[in-house]
This record gives structure tokens, C-alpha cells and sequence, in this order.
């Protein structure tokens, strides 16, 4: 064998061995790598529980009036709030034994924040509120304070006063009148504001009162409005909690305002205006403290400045210049420039009551429990709310 065939035949040999060893390379399987095993996720955070909120009204949801505006402040929270709170309501709870039952069982079904929206809770609230100090209560219209319980108010004698403007300019018999519901501080300082802004157009105007010791009865509040209308009184306000005064001064053909809602609906021809409380701005701000814990106690008492109380829907045969006061007057009482109860003011017997240039503070006005000169009869005595 020549050496070119040996040397061909061992170059065979060695491709052939390389060959091989690289077909066992290819055919060597690796061993997997260990896998981990899946880290545990977090577990989320837990949803806080939302806060249970309930509301006591003394009159019916569909009054049209001071319970109808109070709902609208509580459908107000649950729009701002959504799925962090929870609303309920009980209506025509009575301001008596029953009162201090219904907030009871409210305590009891987990309500952390509770409305009493009527003067008349004021006393079974403070009970509740000393045996539920985990508890926060709100009650309307009401001065007495507890750790866990505040009050709070709506200067609704600042829409009282501008109702006074339209109806001493639209009055022709210069004789208004208004049914007062139930004779306390609140009521009256209506009665008065409402004078006021009538006399600060018309100051001969004169004002007739009709009590009907009650918040909420139509059919009284229907007799004492035509008790009005057949004594002279051409223009109407009221200080009760339906409707009735405005239907009545429609039927008859006198004019009127709505009270605490806007009332146009129920007598279109009759209405002059509505002055409209707004309580969702108040019910949020409450809600938001607890939310928040910032809640603390003491009195609020909110007016035009803050959005609570207005004139809405004037007539469109009010005069212009009219209501150009009354948007004057609430710029002045939003920016502090007017003061609806500044002196010299005198009583209705000539007593000077508020000396020339005072202004009266919160304490005066709440206490206040005569008519000023241009309101005809004597204050009644009677409950308070």
C-alpha cells in the first residue's frame, strides 16, 4: 500500500471519528434547569367598609319643601361619595318619644353618622348621642352640643329677606302676609326678614301673621293662607313645610313664594320665586369630615355665601330693577358689604331693639322673639322645633 492510500484512509478515519463524536454531541440532551417555584402574590388591601349614613326627617320625602330639600342633600353625598358610603332615611318620624327610637335603631344597625333634620330631635339626639360615643350626630336648627354631636343650620331668613324685596314691589294692596308654623326664634326672624326687605322697598308695607302650630299640615296651612288672602294680603310667604300656601294663593289669584325647594310646579301662575335651601353642600362637607376623620363638634350655620340658601326661579314679570336688588343684596351678603339686620330697627310697639349702624351677631339673632314695626299682633308663645 502506497503512503498516499494510508494517508487518505487515516484523513477518513479521523473525519469518520469526528463524525461520530460530534453526532453523540448533537443526540446529548441537558439536564433542565430546576424551576422556581411561583412567589405568593400580595394579597390586596381590604376595602374599607363603607360608611353607613341615615337621616331622620319629621315630614314626608315628598313634601316639596323642607324634607324634599333635605333628600336632595342626601342623594348629593351618596353622588359624591359613590360605593364609600352607604344612605338611608326614615320619614315622618315625630318629634316626640318615636324620635329617640328611630335614631336609636339607627345607632344600632352600624350608622357611624347620623341627621336629625328637625328642632325636635334636639333632646332624644343628645340622648342617643351619650350612649353612642363611637357615633357622630348632626341636628338641624337646633343650639345644644355634645362631644359627638353638633348642629348645624341655614340662614334661611337671607332668602326670607329677598322674597321682602320682590313682595314690597309687587304688592298692590301694600299688605303681605305669612303663615308661620310654629312660634320659636327661627320662625319669627323669618317673619321680620321678610318684612325688612319688603319695607326696604315699600316702607308702608304692612304684614299679617296666621299661625298653624304645626310643620307640615296642608289642609291647615290651605285655611290659614285664605284666612290671609280674604284679609288684604295680596302677596304670601310661608314658614311651613308643603306646598299648600303657593296652591291657595293660585287658586285665588293672589301671588306667593315657594319655601325651602323651588315650588314653581305647583302654582306656575302664583309664584314669584322660591327661597331654596341647599343642603348637599353641608351634607358633603359632614360626610367628608367623618371620612376623613376631621369631624369635630359645634355649630355651622350656613347661608348666600356659602351656597345654602337662594332666591331661584323669579317670575318673569318681576321688574328688572327689582331683581337687580336682589342680586345686590346677595352679592352684599356673600361678600359681607350687606347686613340684612343692621340698626337703627325698632319692634312693633316702637321699642328700638337694634341701635342705628349695629349689626347683629348670631346670639341676637337667634334669640330674637319679637316683631319688628310693620308686622301686626303679638308674638304667640308656643314650642320650639
Amino acid at each position: 500500500m502506497t503512503d498516499l492510500k494510508k494517508r487518505s484512509m487515516l484523513k477518513v478515519a479521523a473525519l469518520s471519528v469526528v463524525a461520530a463524536a460530534a453526532l453523540v454531541a448533537c443526540g446529548k440532551k441537558e439536564e433542565p434547569k430546576p424551576v422556581e417555584a411561583p412567589k405568593a402574590a400580595a394579597p390586596a388591601p381590604a376595602k374599607p367598609e363603607p360608611l353607613k349614613i341615615a337621616f331622620a326627617y319629621v315630614g314626608p320625602v315628598g313634601d316639596g319643601g323642607w324634607t324634599f330639600a333635605h333628600d336632595n342633600g342626601r342623594k348629593a353625598v351618596e353622588k359624591e361619595f359613590g360605593d364609600k358610603v352607604v344612605t338611608s332615611y326614615v320619614e315622618k318620624v315625630p318629634e316626640s318619644a318615636d324620635a329617640e327610637r328611630v335614631i336609636r335603631d339607627m345607632a344600632a344597625q352600624g350608622n357611624k353618622l347620623i341627621f336629625g333634620t328637625t328642632f325636635g330631635y334636639m333632646e332624644p339626639m343628645l340622648k342617643v348621642a351619650a350612649d353612642t360615643k363611637d357615633v357622630k350626630f348632626e341636628h338641624a336648627t337646633g343650639y345644644k352640643t355634645a362631644e359627638n354631636m353638633r348642629t348645624y343650620d341655614s340662614r334661611t331668613y337671607e332668602g326670607a329677606y329677598l322674597a321682602g324685596v320682590i313682595a314690597g314691589k309687587m304688592s298692590k294692596s301694600g299688605t303681605v302676609g305669612v303663615v308661620g308654623s310654629i312660634p320659636i326664634p327661627e320662625v319669627i326672624r323669618n317673619i321680620n326678614s321678610f318684612t325688612l326687605g319688603a319695607q326696604s322697598v315699600n316702607p308702608k308695607i304692612k304684614t299679617k301673621v296666621v299661625w298653624v302650630n304645626e310643620w307640615f299640615n296642608p289642609p291647615k296651612e290651605t285655611e290659614a293662607a285664605t284666612s290671609l288672602i280674604n284679609g288684604g294680603a295680596d302677596v304670601l310667604m310661608q314658614n311651613t313645610d308643603s306646598s299648600a300656601v303657593l296652591q291657595t294663593a293660585e287658586k285665588m289669584g293672589k301671588r306667593a313664594f315657594g319655601w325651602d325647594s323651588d315650588m314653581t310646579a305647583y302654582g306656575p301662575k302664583a309664584h314669584l320665586g322660591s327661597a331654596a335651601i341647599n343642603w348637599g353642600p353641608y351634607y358633603v362637607k359632614a360626610t367628608r369630615d367623618a371620612l376623613e376623620g376631621k369631624w369635630t363638634t359645634g355649630k355651622q350655620w350656613w347661608g348666600v355665601k356659602e351656597g345654602a340658601i337662594d332666591m331661584v326661579s323669579i317670575a318673569a314679570d318681576v321688574p328688572e330693577e327689582t331683581k337687580a336688588k336682589v342680586a345686590e343684596v346677595k352679592k352684599g351678603l356673600t361678600d359681607g358689604s350687606f347686613a340684612i339686620w343692621k340698626g337703627p330697627i325698632m319692634d312693633n310697639t316702637g321699642k328700638e331693639v337694634l341701635a342705628k349702624d349695629v349689626v347683629a351677631d348670631d346670639k341676637f339673632l337667634g334669640g330674637v322673639n319679637f316683631y319688628v314695626k310693620g308686622v301686626e299682633g303679638k308674638v304667640p308663645g308656643g314650642e320650639k322645633k
